[in-house]
């Protein structure tokens, strides 16, 4: 399906709306975009800053325009400086992007429901939607992409309509691109399914794959590729922070884990014993460890063991995708392309689409898409 789109104008400006826009991922975003475009770092894990995407045409890193919508009240620079303190953010970065990550504090608006919230549902959504036509209003921006960071929510109980999926209805009914970073059920509910098809706006998701599920993603299809069978895969994560502490809910981490084990189930064929547990420890703040112990069976019966282990910064991690997610999501919008983007399912745990779980054949189908993108720059589709 194609979206009915305006072309951009050279220079045209492209809105980053972050669900969550005060968090960790969120402030490593607007402070990671702001450092790489004033040439103080390098676009290291931006896949879009690769040779894989040249002459497509994105929206430049200098583009993009930032804002959001948070339940949280501390200003994106205080934020940046507490990342720099535990070792997130290079030290003096918060100062050198001050500038920036002020600006993008401007445009957050307050979020909801909060306790005690007496706004409906349909309340809700009209004041997230009013919030972003303001937003691509005051800018002149030629389109926004909505994308949710924020911390995991547990499943929907019911019909009604959890905080991530009055974002994303918001976003439909602002015209607005959407990628969902979580496992939370953003554009999944049964209620959108039809407003989401009639728009015909571009949308990628579920639930960024930074780690443990990458490493998944990689060593899943070895195992089947070498006809090697797998009894058992276990795993564990520790971390802290804001998703440490919303995961510390069974019915969120849940959600979770669902993604993580569907990547076994779709590389390996079957579905091996074993879980994932989830631990929030609270020192490790924005760090995690990731732990897997995976029994395998080799020649003649032969039982082996493999174990891997996974420690890294999860905001690090996220903050390159979700600027490639915005502008490969603001740049299918404008060469008119619609609907689900499977093609983006190297991002994600739990891919939109009829996509592949190998990140090989993924990266493939990415590959493609980018084949796509720049045969629409040089027709100068969507230009």
């Amino acid at each position: 399906m194609s979206a009915s789109v305006s072309p951009a104008s050279p220079g045209a400006r492209v809105g980053v709306w972050l669900i969550g826009a005060r968090g960790s991922v969120a402030t490593t975003v607007v402070a990671g975009c702001a450092a790489v475009t004033a040439g103080l770092h390098p676009p290291t894990g931006m896949v879009t800053e690769t040779p894989l995407f040249e002459g497509c045409a994105l929206p430049p890193l200098s583009s993009l325009v930032f804002g959001g919508h948070d339940v949280e009240t501390c200003p994106l620079p205080k934020r940046a400086e507490a990342l720099a303190a535990g070792g997130v953010l290079p030290p003096g970065l918060p100062a050198a992007v001050a500038a920036e990550l002020a600006a993008a504090d401007g445009e957050i608006r307050p979020g909801g429901p909060t306790p005690g919230d007496t706004r409906t549902p349909d309340d809700l959504i009209a004041d997230f939607t009013a919030a972003l036509r303001d937003f691509q209003r005051r800018h002149d921006l030629a389109r926004t992409v909505v994308v949710n960071v924020a911390s995991t929510e547990p499943l929907p109980n019911g019909d009604a309509l959890p905080p991530s999926s009055l974002y994303a209805a918001a976003a439909l009914r602002a015209g607005c691109p959407y990628v969902n970073f979580t496992p939370s059920t953003g554009l999944h509910h049964p209620a959108l399914a039809a407003e989401a098809a009639a728009t015909g706006l571009p949308y990628a998701g579920r639930d960024g794959k930074t780690g443990q599920t990458l490493l998944r993603s990689v060593l899943g299809p070895m195992f089947a590729q070498r006809a090697l069978t797998v009894r058992a895969w276990s795993g564990a994560n520790l971390l802290g922070g804001g998703d440490g502490a919303a995961l510390a809910d069974p019915a969120a981490a849940a959600a979770k884990n669902a993604g993580k084990e569907r990547v076994l189930a779709d590389t390996l064929g079957v579905t091996p014993e074993g879980e994932v547990h989830i631990d929030d420890v609270p020192a490790l703040g924005d760090w995690k460890t990731a732990w897997d112990h995976i029994a395998f069976d080799g020649f003649l019966g032969n039982r082996m063991i493999l174990q891997t282990i996974w420690q890294g910064c999860d905001s690090a991690l996220a903050a390159p995708l979700v600027l490639d997610l915005a502008r490969l999501t603001a740049r299918a919008h404008e060469a008119g392309l619609g609907g689900p983007l499977a093609e983006l399912a190297f991002y994600f745990k739990d891919p939109v689409g009829q996509a592949p779980a190998a990140l090989a054949e993924q990266y493939r189908r990415l590959a493609v898409f980018a084949e796509r993108l720049r045969a629409a720059a040089g027709t100068g589709e969507g230009r």
